[in-house]
Formats: structure tokens, C-alpha cells, sequence
């Protein structure tokens, strides 16, 4: 009798501790679930639409004559592979607007560091408006250099081509050295705007930034814009300046 009393309790115990295991082994699957596998393979989360923001240029360029206020930003919306861009720049001197130019992109990734653009520029400022078709390339070259390539064609059958580079280069964890050149081409001389066949326009700075925290830059800079070859007569016939070396200061901003 004592034997099958003490076999009965055995069992008894062992129902217990199976059911306690089922039900850890229930709550851990409700608290962790595992991943979804297609063929074996675990999922890629790539395809999240993300929105960014960046205000790389917001200067003030002090001049004893010629002083400017200079703004180049950007901003995308899209995942890994496809994003739509938006891009504003200009410079405003006593109160005139010039190179300001506007675009709307689509880019598609090509490799890992290389985008594809396509879209619409406007060249919308105190001069006459200019519309192009625009088609480029941007992305991070060897050693982390960042460069963009861009080729446009007018609505009235005039082509150009812009080529900015900039590379980033760390003197301590906050503080930056950013040299920058941004070159402007022409197939046909544009009197009204200034703009001239052949290599036509140069921006370029050297910038030392300090990020207060890593979305806000203060910086100071060395900067240079100017009118070269054709378009450097046009400017000496509006007796405009053909070209300043000035003291910059402005803030680097993303979001």
C-alpha cells in the first residue's frame, strides 16, 4: 500500500513540474517572440522610410564692401534604396539674390556608397529663371571623400555641369576641418545671369567647425567665390566684384 501511495505522489509531482515548464515555456514565448524566417533566411529590415534634414552652410561672409549671407541646405525622405531630395542654396548681397538655385531628385542606390539622381532644377533668384533637367551621381569616394557630379540641360538646349567635393577631417572628437569646392560649367554664355562658356563660377572655403552636440556646429572659415574666364568680364562690365576672399562665420544644423 505505502509503495503505490508513494508512486502516485511521484507522478503527482513530476504533472506539476511538466505543467510549471509549459507554462514558462508559454510566457517566454509571449514576452520574446521569435523572428520570422523565409526559406531559412532571416529578414532585412530595409524597408523604413526615414526624413533628413542637413543646413551644411548658414554664413555670414564679412567683406569691408561686399559682405554676403550664404545659406546650402537639403533635405530627403525615402529608405535604403529610393529617396526623394529637396536642395536650396543662394547667396544674398545688398539685398540682391543671386545663385540661388532649387532641385527636386529622385535618387536610386547604386552600390553601397553611390546614388543615381535624376530630377528638376530652377535657377530662382533676383535674375531671369532658368529651368533644367538635371542627372548626377553623389556618394562617398575613397578615404571618405564626399564629391557630386551633376550634369543639367536647359529648356533652351544649353547644357551645364556642377562638381562640388568635400572632405571632413577629425582634429579632436568636437573639432573639424572641412575643406570644400564647389566648380560651375556652361556650354553657352549666359550674359543676363553672368554666367560664361567654359568653366564659369568657383565656391570654396576652408571651415573649422566645433560641435557644441552633434546636430549643432558653430564654425569659422576661409571663403572665396568668384567669377572665372568669360564670366569674369561680364562682371567687370557691371562693375560687380569678379571675385572675394572673405572672413565667414555660420552654423552647421541636421535633423
Amino acid at each position: 500500500m505505502k509503495g503505490i501511495m508513494r508512486k502516485t505522489l511521484l507522478a503527482a509531482l513530476s504533472l506539476t513540474g511538466m505543467s510549471h515548464a509549459r507554462a514558462e515555456t508559454a510566457s517566454t514565448s509571449v514576452m520574446q517572440p521569435m523572428p520570422s524566417y523565409i526559406d531559412g533566411v532571416m529578414p532585412v529590415m530595409d524597408q523604413g522610410v526615414w526624413v533628413h534634414g542637413l543646413l551644411n552652410q548658414l554664413e555670414g561672409r564679412v567683406a569691408s564692401q561686399d559682405s554676403s549671407f550664404r545659406w546650402d541646405g537639403e533635405a530627403w525622405i525615402g529608405g535604403d534604396y529610393n529617396r526623394l531630395w529637396l536642395r536650396s542654396e543662394g547667396t544674398l548681397t545688398k539685398g540682391r539674390m543671386s545663385d540661388g538655385d532649387q532641385e527636386l531628385l529622385y535618387s536610386r542606390s547604386i552600390s553601397t556608397y553611390f546614388d543615381l539622381q535624376g530630377g528638376v532644377r530652377v535657377d530662382l533668384d533676383s535674375g531671369p529663371t532658368r529651368t533644367w533637367g538635371a542627372f548626377g551621381i553623389q556618394g562617398l569616394a575613397l578615404y571618405q571623400f564626399e564629391v557630386q557630379a551633376t550634369a543639367y540641360v536647359s529648356d533652351r538646349g544649353r547644357f551645364a555641369g556642377r562638381l562640388e567635393g568635400s572632405y571632413d577631417i577629425p582634429i579632436t572628437n568636437r573639432l573639424i576641418l572641412q575643406p570644400q569646392v564647389e566648380l560651375n560649367l556652361y556650354s553657352k554664355q549666359d550674359k543676363v545671369r553672368g554666367s560664361g562658356a567654359g568653366l564659369s563660377e568657383i565656391d570654396t572655403g576652408l571651415r573649422l567647425r566645433y560641435e557644441v552636440w552633434r546636430k549643432f556646429a558653430p564654425y569659422i572659415a576661409v571663403t572665396y567665390d568668384g567669377a572665372l574666364q568669360q564670366a569674369r568680364r561680364f562682371a567687370h562690365e557691371r562693375d560687380d566684384s569678379a571675385g572675394n576672399l572673405r572672413l565667414t562665420f555660420g552654423i552647421r544644423s541636421w535633423f
